[in-house]
């Protein structure tokens, strides 16, 4: 909406007029909406400006005798004509009291001579923040006026009356920063309102205010709204997502000012919330380059007063002691002080001493320069080789796409530099409690960058920021701090000097043997061009019929469009449907808007108006509540819209909590809380043993000075290990990704006098003198470690003696009073080892070494007798060890390949209730190739990315609702559909990895999904019985039909065939339809045969197609309480099972010859029930294990 305000000058008689004060008051305000349906019973007429029932308040203007006012054609304008306008009517939502003197901030002056038309821009905000944005033009005309009907022309009498000229302004209102498309509409409108008369002057703003109403604001994304206002095209561009503003102004003006260094300048006093004020001789320029700044420290946002133009009745406002940014008039600048004042026109960034402003990070101001030197600024050389053009609007197209290009790159780079500046903020925070660990957070910061965080972090825009990292919101920072991650660690960790500078405090440090387990997604965003819809010509804007018209021209013109859009490009599809609804919501056309915004749901629910939606259920007439209640799909969508207005409302505000030390005792549930907020440790498990060991022999609760010790030992040691300073000798010994975590004191062993340090993977001993390195043992060839005592004099000294398969003699160091905590550590890590050798699960190890790093830092807190008794207790596999047998069945051992854990970064495992391979080829359309995927749903709606080649995890996880997920399958390449318990089917696209469609036609939770490869289609099935035929390419529901059965839950196609599965495998539903072939976790069809599994029995049912009365042979599993998945992988039947063994639950994998019927293999997989099963490229299976497990096993396929 736009409103447009008019203003008129006052002139002050007297006898003598110069360059005399005038004083600007308001002529007209219009507003929509411009007319109504009342306002045009029979036919063209005009609406007033305000017909619609809204609460208003009245703007009265002063009452004053003023002279006549002629136009320029000398028809005088009584005090009768201006007198209609002294009540003017004004939207509730504007302010006028202070906007004249925006509108004129340097004031009125009569003028001999007319001036040449000038525009300038303000910002209004609001007290919750919320802003407004306006464009004013000032232009001049002339004026006569006679004082007692003698006419005075400097100072004497004269026969020709004086030609003096002063100036008229309208100002564009808008919710939207679109401030160069504002400035064209109203240079176009001045061509036309120059030539008006006086008479004509009202109704033409008004029509042209009208105009502007009818424009539709386009929505984030790829398409562009063009309207012609003669002799100009304007264009709206979109914003590029929901979270910042669309960019309609030249970013690069700040670097044509400022020299990059003040640039940063600039920044750093915005960031630190400094009391910042701009100056310039020009007003355009003030709110221009305010803005551009803005954008530039993206996604953080300025909470503070926002006002870049002050008049000079407004610098009083300077005197506010909180955080503000403002602008000014260069001759103001000795008014101002102990601020941060940036002159524009000198390029100069001065603060006082009250105001100092620190230096920013070093990195990243070197890649922010380094950056800008690489932009071309300058159009001129852009378009020097082209020929001169006779055509004005070619001319600004190509003008506008030189400057769409260089905004994109601007905001590239200045998003990069708030990525580096904040770049380790992430790994100070804990989610789960929604924690900073701020004084962490300074001390990885460089010595000379400490003075910049500590005032940052202190500052509400790195509040707010904070809470929007710890929602884990993905926006443009998150996506490329993911993108730029890699090379952020290599930077950072791989270099020689650099290479022990790894973070203990982590909870299980994520060591590989080769490879990091995680590694940073690359989101692959193709690049689209931006599509352009343009308006058709505006009608008479202010008669309700010709509006009425032009709505239905308008939603006739983009149903054409969705005609003749490919169904594949559903981004730009959901685009036209988002315009169609809202042209269909301010034509009155309600459930035609609904019916859009539905349609949204399968093509990008991204850009959903959730509050465009609630004003159209809102607006519902009674005869159209009584069709949406005959419309299950529409009552269905307002529910679900109250529903999610509801959550919004309940949600909580996500405050920021900063980490600080306990000050009362602990309980084991507080204690838990503590632990995970200071970053130490997340797993519960390791937290409660860590209680125990805190708590021997004493009350069951830790004291708060016991717990601040254990703190600073364990920061300590975190500390001291960044400082080893390593020769290169002896980092050459070592793997390029292995870092010492633990040193001995200076210690006599049988290899000379040394420290011992310890890695994940080795001991080895740097010997004094001349430094160097003897390597003492790999905890893999750990043979036996045992305390001894060697004589010293009359005494005997504690020693250690380590004995490995690789060498004879046994190694042995005295090592005196830490003999036993090193001890209790490489036992730790040897059993550690054997785990994860035996189980190929290298997080074993990860879980030792954080054990063995537990135990150091409880021996340095307690020093006491019991300190080793006590970290005793976090020896959790070396007991594992003693208390029984490790092996692997050997079987199991030749067949597992490797094991990885989606519940890494969670406090406790997480069931694996769905897994599912993707070949390369998915989501890489456009592209030369993309790594396979495996996709895996962990509880509560999580899905976990891994990359299938390295089984390196790829991103934490995606949020996809908040229920469980029950099956997936990938479609046409380009899509991933996954059936939820909440009914829904949501659909992931694997370039952006974000999930930005669902489909709803189910009414019960979704348990089935299949495919069929021609025709083209995708099948899903519900529990009550419902299956649904979609086509892929429109998301629409081919047929449907339902099951007179309750428990469906999964189906499969084979044999020209659906047949689906109900929950005990015992009964079967045939359904007659298309050819295909797919597989299925409940039932599988193999060569006219059947083989189904019994859930509440460990049998395998093979039926004859032929004959599905009953089945022609029963396997029996041994040791199987019930089945809960099967695949089919060549010749073989994978079945993963649940079962009991002494008392605790476990799973198994039975590998059944569909030849012979016989279980060749017989696997022992998880320590809990075995979920889902998956197959990858018929080389390897991939098994996910229930909650009390949580891992994922993969097998080797012979």
């Amino acid at each position: 909406a736009f409103t447009i305000i008019s203003f008129l000058t006052t002139l002050i008689t007297g006898k003598e007029i110069k360059h005399r004060s005038l004083e600007a008051e308001v002529l007209q305000v219009h507003a929509p909406p411009f007319v109504s349906k009342e306002s045009d019973p029979d036919g063209p007429g005009h609406a007033p400006a305000f017909s619609r029932v809204q609460r208003r308040r009245s703007f009265l203007k002063k009452k004053r005798e003023r002279p006549a006012v002629s136009s320029n054609s000398g028809t005088k304008t009584n005090d009768s004509t201006i007198s209609r306008a002294d009540d003017l009517t004004v939207p509730k939502d504007i302010d006028l009291i202070a906007l004249p003197q925006l509108c004129f901030p340097d004031g009125l002056t009569v003028a001999p001579e007319s001036q040449e038309d000038s525009y300038h821009f303000l910002v209004f905000t609001d007290v919750f923040g919320n802003q407004t944005h306006g464009v004013v033009v000032q232009y001049y005309k002339s004026l006569q006026f006679s004082l007692e009907g003698v006419t005075y022309q400097n100072g004497h009498r004269s026969s020709k009356p004086p030609r003096l000229y002063t100036a008229y302004g309208i100002c564009v209102i808008s919710k939207y920063p679109y401030y160069n498309a504002l400035r064209d509409c109203l240079s176009s409108f001045l061509v036309q309102l120059k030539t008006c008369r006086m008479d004509d002057f009202e109704e033409k703003v008004k029509e042209f205010s009208a105009k502007l109403a009818l424009v539709p604001i386009p929505p984030p994304g790829q398409l562009q709204v063009v309207f012609s206002l003669k002799p100009l095209q304007i264009v709206l561009p979109p914003r590029e997502d929901m979270d910042r503003p669309a960019v309609d102004l030249d970013l690069h003006l700040p670097f044509l000012c400022f020299r990059p260094e003040q640039i940063l300048q600039v920044i750093c006093s915005i960031l630190t919330e400094q009391r910042v004020v701009f100056l310039c001789t020009d007003w355009a320029r003030l709110t221009l380059v305010a803005e551009c700044f803005m954008f530039f420290i993206h996604p953080l946002c300025w909470q503070h007063p926002f006002v870049p133009i002050l008049s000079r009745q407004m610098l009083d406002f300077l005197m506010a002691p909180t955080a503000y940014l403002m602008g000014c008039h260069t001759h103001h600048f000795e008014e101002v002080a102990d601020l941060v004042l940036i002159d524009i026109d000198s390029g100069t960034v001065t603060s006082s001493c009250d105001a100092e402003l620190p230096d920013m990070p070093l990195i990243a101001t070197e890649c922010f320069k380094g950056r800008v030197e690489g932009l071309q600024l300058n159009y001129d050389l852009e378009v020097c080789w082209r020929g001169s053009s006779t055509d004005m609007s070619e001319l600004r197209a190509h003008r506008r796409q030189w400057q769409c290009k260089l905004n994109s790159q601007i905001l590239s780079i200045t998003l990069e530099l708030i990525v580096n500046i904040f770049r380790d903020v992430h790994d100070h925070l804990n989610y789960e409690h929604r924690v900073f660990n701020s004084e962490e957070f300074l001390k990885s910061q460089e010595t000379a960058d400490q003075a910049f965080y500590k005032k940052v972090l202190e500052t509400h825009i790195f509040h707010s920021f904070l809470r929007e990292r710890l929602s884990r919101k993905m926006d443009a920072f998150a996506r490329m701090e993911i993108n730029t991650r890699s090379e952020d660690i290599t930077r950072k960790y791989m270099g020689p000097e650099n290479r022990l500078n790894k973070r203990l405090g982590m909870s299980l440090p994520n060591l590989a043997e080769d490879h990091s387990l995680t590694r940073p997604l690359r989101f692959k965003l193709p690049s689209k061009s931006v599509k352009t819809f343009k308006l058709p010509e505006f009608p008479p804007p202010l008669a309700f019929h010709y509006v009425q018209k032009y709505y239905c021209d308008l939603i006739n013109l983009l149903s054409e469009f969705i005609a003749t859009v490919n169904p594949q490009d559903s981004s730009l599809l959901a685009r036209y449907y988002y315009l169609r609804g809202l042209v269909s919501y301010v034509a009155g056309k309600r459930l035609e808007a609904l019916g859009d915004f539905q349609n949204l749901y399968r093509t990008d629910m991204d850009i959903f108006p959730t509050e465009l939606m609630r004003a159209v259920v809102d607006s519902l007439q009674e005869s159209e509540r009584s069709v949406v209640d005959r419309r299950p799909d529409l009552k269905r969508l307002i529910s679900r819209v109250k529903k999610s207005s509801e959550q919004a409302r309940l949600k909580d505000s996500g405050s920021v909590k900063k980490f600080e030390l306990p000050r009362t005792h602990m309980l084991q549930e507080d204690f838990v809380r503590r632990v995970q907020e200071s970053g130490i440790v997340k797993d519960q498990g390791t937290i409660s043993r860590l209680f125990d060991a805190l708590t021997v022999g004493q009350q069951k609760q830790v004291d708060p000075e016991v717990f601040r010790d254990f703190y600073t030992i364990w920061k300590e040691t975190e500390a001291e290990a960044q400082d080893v300073d390593l020769p290169a000798s002896v980092l050459e010994r070592l793997d390029s990704d292995e870092r010492v975590f633990k040193i001995s004191s200076s210690v006599k062993t049988s290899h000379g006098v040394g420290k011992i340090a310890m890695t994940d993977r080795r001991l080895f001993l740097l010997t004094e003198g001349r430094p160097g390195y003897v390597e003492v043992a790999r905890f893999r060839d750990l043979e036996e470690v045992k305390i001894s005592s060697a004589p010293f004099l009359l005494l005997r000294i504690p020693s250690l003696k380590i004995k490995t398969s690789r060498r004879r003699e046994t190694f042995e160091a005295n090592l005196k009073f830490e003999c036993d905590l090193w001890h209790l550590m490489i036992k730790e890590m040897w059993a550690g080892r054997k785990m994860a050798d035996e189980h190929k699960d290298p997080q074993y190890v990860q879980q030792a070494l954080t054990n063995a790093l537990l135990m150091d830092a409880v021996v340095g807190c307690l020093q006491s007798q019991k300190a080793i008794f006590a970290a005793s207790k976090l020896a959790y596999f070396d007991r594992m060890k003693r208390e029984g047998p490790m092996m692997v069945p050997k079987t199991t051992s030749e067949t597992l390949k490797h094991k990885i854990n989606p519940c890494l970064n969670l406090p406790t495992p997480q069931a694996v209730d769905i897994l599912l391979y993707t070949p390369g080829e998915l989501g890489a359309a456009g592209s030369d190739g993309s790594d396979p995927k495996l996709w895996c749903a962990l509880s509560g709606g999580k899905v976990v990315v891994f990359d299938a080649a390295s089984w390196s995890m790829q991103q934490n996880s995606i949020q996809v609702g908040t229920s469980r997920l029950n099956c997936m399958l990938g479609v046409d390449q380009q899509q991933l559909w996954i059936g939820s318990e909440d009914s829904v089917i949501y659909i992931i696209n694997p370039h952006s990895m974000a999930c930005n469609k669902q489909l709803t036609e189910h009414r019960a939770e979704v348990t089935g999904l299949a495919l069929e490869d021609s025709p083209l289609a995708a099948y899903s099935c519900s529990v009550e019985g419902t299956v649904i035929m979609w086509e892929v390419a429109t998301l629409q529901v081919r047929r449907h039909f339902r099951l007179s059965c309750d428990g469906l839950q999964s189906l499969q196609i084979f044999g020209g065939r659906l047949w689906c599965c109900k929950y005990f495998f015992h009964i079967l539903y045939c359904v007659q339809w298309f050819s295909s072939l797919s597989s299925s976790s409940g039932l599988i069809l193999q060569r006219e045969q059947l083989w189904t599994g019994c859930s509440n029995a460990g049998e395998l049912c093979v039926w004859h197609l032929s004959d599905p009365k009953r089945p022609f042979q029963r396997i029996q599993l041994p040791d199987c309480a019930s089945v809960v998945c099967m695949i089919k992988v060549k010749n073989q039947i994978w079945v993963g099972c649940h079962g009991y063994s002494g008392g605790k639950a476990h799973g198994k994998i039975y590998v059944v010859d569909t030849e012979h019927h016989k279980v060749e293999k017989e696997l022992v997989a998880h320590s809990d029930s075995v979920q889902t099963l998956s197959s990858a490229e018929d080389r390897y299976v991939l098994s996910g294990a229930a909650g009390q497990d949580g891992k994922i096993a993969i097998w080797k396929v012979e």
